[in-house]
């Protein structure tokens, strides 16, 4: 099943199985950190004495830090979802990419790739991983030192949406049928108070109006 010869990604099945196994574990994840964080403190506080409290503290802490973050990454799940809709999948190969951080990128970032502009090919445009949940899959693979098997694993990538604004990136299975991994993307380039605008790139005003209905927030309209 072709992923690019649907006009959304969402239309094509294998990847709303890969989203939903992915938003499943994402919640289960979620339980479990809650669960162990209950048991820790249960077993502290029912079967040991306040002697062994300190030896506790790290896990009980850990175990709560690790399900806050959970309570972020399901909403970041259904945004996607957002995402999937409204883009197709576009395949690229060996497409730029790297983790120290660009000078030409506005706050955080944690890995970049490159894709081409879609109003001109020619012109690559940077996107970055603005958080870093659940990037550490992809840093192994784009680290300099990477093994070759592991870099071949994202020498083809799978990008839903546009790179003037926001996108999900997803790597392919070994067959390249189904996407997996999926993070999201952000535009942040651009240097502080400058005056470009996404219209310099190129985006007409149903591509401006098509990025905000997928949320993305652009400080250059």
């Amino acid at each position: 099943m072709n992923p690019t010869a649907h006009s959304v990604a969402w239309e094509h099945l294998p990847t709303r199985r890969a989203w939903s196994r992915q938003l499943a574990a994402n919640a289960l994840a979620l339980l479990g950190w809650i669960a162990l964080w209950v048991a820790l403190l249960a077993i502290l506080v029912v079967f040991l004495s306040p002697g062994y409290t300190i030896l506790f503290v790290p896990f009980l802490l850990y175990s709560f830090y690790r399900a806050f973050l959970q309570l972020f990454v399901l909403p970041v799940a259904f945004r996607m979802r957002r995402v999937l809709k409204e883009y197709p999948w576009r395949l690229h190969s060996d497409a730029p990419h790297g983790l120290a951080d660009r000078t030409d990128v506005v706050g955080r970032q944690y890995g970049w790739f490159e894709f081409p502009n879609p109003a001109r090919p020619e012109q690559n445009l940077a996107m970055v991983f603005p958080r870093h949940w659940g990037v550490g899959w992809w840093h192994r693979r784009m680290a300099p030192r990477a093994t070759p098997e592991l870099k071949a694993q994202i020498r083809v990538v799978w990008l839903a949406g546009d790179p003037r604004f926001t996108g999900v990136i997803a790597a392919p299975t070994s067959d390249e049928s189904t996407p997996r991994r999926f993070r999201f993307l952000n535009q942040q380039t651009g240097a502080e108070g400058s005056r470009r605008s996404v219209a310099d790139w190129g985006a007409t005003a149903e591509d401006i109006e098509r990025g905000r209905r997928v949320g993305a927030r652009s400080d250059r309209p």
